[in-house]
């Protein structure tokens, strides 16, 4: 009976250790990134790109929440930030691809197709930063996403090497947000460890600088 209640009380502490470990990395990627967040007004100019970060589409359509970050980004563009965009999400298959609905999005709505690159590539958060500096070449970007995310992605881009700032996007709400808060603390904690061991994404290639012709991503 001794060794059998040493061996949970042990499981226990472990238990508590690793979820002690969790939120403790939750709180520190958090509140390392939140000077970065800037709103609209105060956002200011000289990045290499507006970086807006994909999510899900439905055939040729944006999500409300993919929509609101276009919005978002293409706002700032319109008031100087950059003079080019960077729409990085998943088109890893034929019938899948968010960043042509992105980059659509954006030139019906007045900016020019040779401004705004695609990373078709951009199958994470962290892989999209990753691509951001060694593939596309930028240095200080601004980020658009909603604020739950906003922190791990200035997390990570800091932590390899850019100047990130990040605007979040929340005009409204949305459905299945607490499920999405409760999986980004895990997120969070998986791209820590990434950020310290700094993985290859999935995809590299030539270099495709964000300052020339965003038609040489078109495809």
């Amino acid at each position: 009976m001794k060794i059998i209640k040493k061996i949970i009380s042990a499981v226990l502490c472990i238990g508590i250790i690793c979820v002690l470990a969790v939120f403790g990395i939750n709180f520190h990627v958090k509140s390392s990134t939140e000077k970065y967040i800037l709103t609209p007004e105060n956002a200011g100019s000289g990045y290499d790109c507006i970086l807006v970060l994909g999510c899900g589409v439905h055939g040729t359509t944006p999500s409300h929440m993919l929509e609101d970050r276009l919005l978002q980004g293409i706002e700032l563009f319109k008031n100087g930030a950059s003079e080019k965009m960077l729409m990085s999400g998943d088109h890893g298959r034929k019938n899948y691809d968010e960043v042509n609905v992105m980059k659509d999005f954006a030139t019906e709505r007045g900016i020019s197709s040779e401004d705004v690159f695609m990373d078709h590539a951009g199958f994470s958060t962290y892989e999209s930063m990753y691509r951001a500096k060694e593939i596309f070449k930028a240095e200080k970007i601004l980020i658009v996403t909603q604020d739950y995310h906003l922190y791990r992605a200035i997390y990570d881009a800091r932590a390899l090497g850019l100047e990130a700032y990040g605007v979040a996007s929340n005009p409204r709400s949305y459905a299945g947000q607490l499920y999405r808060d409760i999986r980004e603390i895990l997120a969070r904690n998986k791209d820590f460890v990434y950020s310290i061991v700094k993985p290859e994404p999935t995809y590299l290639g030539e270099a495709i600088p964000v300052q020339g012709n965003g038609n040489l991503t078109n495809g």
